[in-house]
């Protein structure tokens, strides 16, 4: 496709959106927060999993820590209306703060982290890092903390002082990743006081915290005609971004009369970098709660629960690769993903991937109603595949998945690049499937 046809397709302003969803989530529960704020924009209503839930049309949504499920009920669906699922996840490779946080070394203050997820571990070095997460204070209530500052880093041993470093890097996860952050002697507790005092409530009140680092560098457009995007969590808060404004447009023709034979649904899981065994992530019950519930808030049994989900589709939405300029060989030769080719079809026999040759009849379909390109990926045999939330949706719910994404490099480095075209034809995809 020639450059002037892609522009045809490109919308800027929703890139420039991503540009700041990035900047205001360094963390799950930010991306929590920052979707949830879209959402109410786009008349959606925050329900408790506590209450009751009624059975009027409209949106709404629930939070569960790092985990958001969304939804919108049309006028006149029944009992037996089928779901159009988009699944994402909100978490990143990252590192993130210990229980006891406070370290040191040689006459350095330090922060003990853990590594989470599959992080390239080289990648974290030399950056500037913020942090950020959640308190969780006595009282039961909880403080979101995004501290957009250079307070650490993770020096990196100089070449005088390791000759070889350019015949290969070995970093020890706990000897070498830990950041420094001042000068002097162990400062117990002075981490947590120092979060808390910038959080605006008192040390002693801090029960718990689920902190960690981010690089503090913004998001940007790259190269000499700005048609790349690099930035930090592209994996996989691009496919949030893109499926939180679906959803809000879907929501917003339908209240003003569009036709809508389903009920879309966003859920953006937690932990998908680290198995999705959580109450948060795709492995838990939550989805299936919430699907069901909403079919008993309009009168429905179980059977019109199982009509419902007979007809339900999940569109399984995470980053892939783009062909390596520097690497092609590691991909496999006939599927060369590009950036701003259009969103991907990921396809895995071994059921990585959770596509089938019906699944990709239905996102071919929402593609050519969008009128975007699209693309597949699938893995140089030779190579490992990675996996999705996709299976894991597919298993449990009993539904039909299809997995897609964007193309892209350096997933999960601490920056990674994507075309900057593609958040865009991503989202008109993934709306196009949501109306069905």
């Amino acid at each position: 496709m020639s450059t002037a046809a892609r522009q045809a397709y490109f919308d800027r302003t929703h890139t420039d959106d991503l540009i700041a969803f990035l900047g205001t989530s360094p963390s799950p529960y930010h991306a929590v927060a920052s979707a949830a704020e879209r959402l109410e924009k786009a008349g959606f209503r925050q329900v408790a999993e506590t209450d009751a839930w009624d059975a009027s049309a409209g949106g709404r949504y629930l939070v569960r820590g790092g985990a958001l499920i969304a939804w919108y009920v049309p006028e006149g669906a029944g009992p037996e209306t089928p779901f159009r699922v988009v699944g994402t996840h909100t978490d990143s490779p990252n590192l993130r703060v210990k229980p006891l946080p406070d370290t040191g070394s040689a006459g350095w203050r330090q922060v003990a982290v853990e590594i989470y997820g599959g992080v390239p571990l080289n990648t974290w070095l030399d950056r500037d890092l913020g942090l950020s997460g959640r308190l969780a204070l006595r009282d039961g209530s909880v403080r979101l903390v995004q501290l957009d500052e250079p307070l650490l880093r993770v020096p990196q041993l100089a070449i005088h002082l390791d000759r070889q470093v350019n015949e290969g890097m070995k970093l020890d996860k706990q000897r070498h990743l830990t950041p420094i952050w001042g000068l002097g002697p162990v400062d117990e507790g002075g981490l947590i006081e120092y979060v808390a005092q910038r959080a605006g409530v008192e040390a002693a009140d801090v029960a718990g915290w689920d902190l960690m680092t981010h690089d503090v560098q913004p998001a940007s457009y790259l190269g000499r005609d700005r048609e790349l995007l690099a930035g930090p969590r592209l994996d996989n808060l691009l496919s949030v971004h893109a499926a939180t404004a679906a959803l809000a447009a879907v929501a917003t023709a339908a209240a003003a009369g569009a036709e809508l034979p389903y009920i879309p649904v966003l859920a953006a899981f937690d932990h998908e970098e680290t198995g999705s065994e959580s109450d948060t992530g795709a492995q838990s019950p939550l989805l299936g709660n919430v699907l069901e519930r909403t079919v008993h808030a309009r009168g429905g049994s179980r059977e019109d629960r199982a009509r419902a989900l007979a007809g339900t589709v999940c569109l399984s939405s995470d980053m892939g690769h783009a062909v390596h300029p520097n690497y092609s060989e590691r991909h496999e030769p006939g599927h060369h993903p590009m950036p701003n080719g259009g969103p991907i079809l990921k396809v895995n026999v071994n059921n990585r991937y959770a596509t089938d040759g019906v699944g990709r009849a239905v996102f071919a379909a929402a593609c050519d109603k969008a009128g975007v390109p699209w693309q597949t990926f699938v893995s140089n045999n030779a190579m490992p595949c990675g996996t999705t939330i996709g299976p894991i949706t597919a298993a449990r719910l009993g539904i039909a998945t299809v997995d897609c994404g964007i193309a892209a490099l350096s997933m999960h480095s601490a920056r990674e690049l994507c075309g900057a075209e593609d958040p865009y034809l991503l989202a008109s995809a993934i709306k196009a499937f949501l109306e069905g």
